[in-house]
């Protein structure tokens, strides 16, 4: 098996090569045909590694190759090799089979499209990039993967480039990412240079882990903050969260692909890599959270006041990212990659129900817009209902085992983050409100679209509703991986990542500082307790904190739908805020955008004006002045030619006499 696993990330790139070379000549459906089939064999791959790990014994679940060697200088190689442990195939089987999913519901969504072979042909480097990117044994091959997802997410966030929307948008994802890749290149180079010092000279995963311990804590600190700097970019954390509400500018399925299953799950995944560093960084574990809960409580805020449904639907991705930042932050790895894979099923089946919406409703995206699409576009329906309520943490559904399982460790960490605990569980019921708002409003009540628009309402083909049919019976049961002891599961997937996360991050020195106001008392009791009572108190109260949001948005939106002008009304001030997203994008725009114009244009006319043309005009001005006075001196006269020579004879003659006096 260890031979073959470059098959995973091989089959999508040859999928893009095939297309790529004879995609021309190739009907629609031949395209597309290569592009699914490449993404089913890769899920395939991945499913039979995975078959492969079940009949091993923990330890023995690491098949790691070198394909062939890529870097060699002094002490220093670095290969292109993949390495497959239980983190690396989850991501592929989440990878390759959301990803598969949304290759088919795309042969039916991009079907009219001019662009259909090239858009066919950005997925399957997508998926290669992100599979590259998960399987790579060292940080080399994992950044360029990691570069790689940032190129097509630029690629396809920018497809229709013909609309100034969308390439903007592209650009403003490239950009942003940018800033955060420096920090991880940066990490990259600090940790490489580190390690050589004490004659380590690699940049293996296993090989790190195993010298780790040779680095001392504050220069841990830093590389492992300078690594979170790319995760916040790329994973679309405060403060560069940004570019992703924007990245609606794409067709549904890359909002989907993104959004769920690749690109912004790419963050998460490298810290959850890199786990034997951030276990020695407890400080940055404490920010890693802190930026967590506060992303996740911000942005669902913000998906209070927004109209459009992938809007919604955008800042509910970045909230969610941040609930697996928040387990991260608190040591629990696993809970964190079990929401990542809870997450993909029931955030591409929101994406591609909202894209099943927009193709019944001639591309409308603004849900004051519609309504009553229940009867209409039953499957939509009943499958997004499924998603909402395994996002909102209803018992019973993926989100629900996945999220409890975060809400509980972020409360029983040794650290006693209380404060964590305690936002992330309000922003659980927000997150609950808001996306019932979004079901309410787009699929009860009456119609709000034009005639022409109602005469066209349809459900979607077969094309696109099996896959939304699939991915609902993802998130109505995928959380059973994950059902905890408490309630007479046994955590199979905490069981089955164990070897690669060991027992979790150590508590700080001192808990009781970490904001101030929690005590050690109530630190220590929460970290020692984990009772079956206590959890299950807790686990009811998150529940009914959901139920709550549920039960007001459906008495704002459903029962008395005039509530929410009144509200409005009465806190427009407040509301004028969360509506254009605390003004952010603006803030960015005149520091940032605008600032950067006007130092280019400073320089362009300091360093460029006058510094550089300066120099350079200055100094053919001299030499021209120079020639001007030298010019004079060639007079053409026979005599002030002859008096040079003797002149010049005297001072020759005086030279050659006077010089060995001394």
């Amino acid at each position: 098996m260890a031979d073959y696993i470059w098959l995973i990330p091989f089959f999508p790139l040859a999928g893009f090569l095939f297309n790529s070379a004879f995609g021309g000549r190739l009907s629609k459906s031949a395209v597309s045909w290569v592009a699914c089939l490449a993404i089913f064999c890769s899920f395939i791959a991945a499913a039979l590694v995975f078959a492969e790990f079940l009949r091993l014994p923990g330890a023995g679940r690491v098949f790691e190759m070198d394909l062939y060697p890529w870097i060699t200088s002094g002490q220093f190689q670095v290969a292109i090799g993949f390495r497959l442990d239980a983190l690396s195939v989850i991501m592929c089987l989440v990878v390759t089979g959301v990803g598969f999913l949304i290759h088919v519901y795309s042969v039916g969504y991009m079907h009219d499209d001019p662009g259909f072979k090239r858009f066919f042909l950005y997925l399957n480097l997508f998926v290669f990039m992100m599979l590259l990117l998960v399987t790579g044994n060292n940080l080399l091959v994992m950044f360029v993967g990691w570069e790689g997802v940032g190129l097509c997410s630029y690629l396809l966030i920018g497809f229709w480039y013909e609309k100034d929307s969308a390439s903007d948008a592209g650009k403003k994802a490239f950009i942003v990412n940018r800033v955060g890749d420096f920090g991880f290149l940066i990490g990259i180079f600090l940790l490489f240079v580190s390690l050589g010092m004490k004659g380590v000279w690699t940049l293996n995963f296993a090989q790190i882990g195993q010298h780790a311990q040779l680095l001392d804590g504050p220069l841990v600190t830093i590389i492992t903050l300078l690594f979170f700097v790319g995760a916040v970019g790329k994973s679309a954390q405060i403060p560069l969260y940004v570019w992703l509400p924007d990245a609606m500018e794409g067709p549904t399925p890359v909002s989907s692909l993104i959004h769920a299953a690749t690109m912004v799950t790419a963050g998460v995944y490298m810290i959850a890599r890199l786990n034997f560093l951030y276990r020695m960084a407890p400080d940055t574990l404490l920010v890693v959270a802190t930026i967590g809960v506060l992303t996740a409580f911000f942005a669902a805020s913000i998906g209070f006041a927004q109209n459009d449904i992938k809007k919604i639907l955008a800042y509910s991705t970045i909230s969610q990212l941040g609930f697996m930042f928040i387990a991260m932050g608190v040591g629990a790895y696993a809970a964190g990659i079990f929401h990542l894979m809870t997450h993909a099923f029931f955030k591409g089946l929101l994406f591609l129900g909202a894209g099943s919406v927009m193709h019944a409703m001639s591309g409308e995206l603004d849900m004051r817009n519609m309504g009553g699409l229940r009867e209409k576009t039953p499957v939509t329906y009943w499958t997004f209902l499924i998603a909402c309520l395994a996002i909102a943490g209803i018992p019973g559904f993926s989100g629900f085992f996945s999220k409890d399982e975060i809400l509980w460790k972020a409360f029983s960490a040794s650290q006693g983050y209380l404060l964590i605990w305690g936002l992330a569980a309000l922003t659980a019921g927000m997150t609950a409100f808001y996306m019932f708002r979004l079901l309410f409003g787009t699929f009860h009540g009456t119609c709000r679209a034009s005639d022409e628009v109602k005469h066209h309402i349809h459900e979607s083909p077969r094309v696109m509703t099996v896959p939304l049919v699939i991915l609902a019976a993802l998130s109505l049961v995928g959380g059973y991986v994950g059902v905890p002891h408490v309630l007479g599961g046994s955590n199979a997937i905490e069981q089955f990542l164990a070897p690669v996360f060991g027992q979790g991050a150590p508590a700080p020195a001192q808990p009781q500082t970490a904001f101030g106001f929690v005590s050690t008392a109530w630190a220590s009791g929460g970290a020692a307790g984990h009772e079956s009572s206590l959890e299950m108190l807790l686990m009811a109260l998150s529940v009914a904190i959901a139920l709550v949001g549920i039960f007001l948005a459906y008495l704002f939106y459903v029962k008395n739908p005039a509530l929410p002008g009144r509200f409005t009304a009465s806190f427009a001030g407040l509301h004028r805020w969360v509506e254009n997203k605390y003004f952010v994008d603006e803030l960015y725009e005149r520091v940032f955008v605008r600032g950067v114009q006007r130092l280019g244009a400073f320089l362009l006319k300091v360093a460029d004006g006058w510094i550089i043309e300066g120099a350079i005009n200055g100094t053919a001005d001299a030499l021209q002045r120079l020639a001007g006075r030298l010019r004079r001196v060639e007079t053409g006269y026979v005599q002030e030619y002859a008096f040079a020579i003797i002149v010049g004879a005297i001072v020759v003659v005086a030279y050659l006499v006077v010089i060995p006096m001394f």
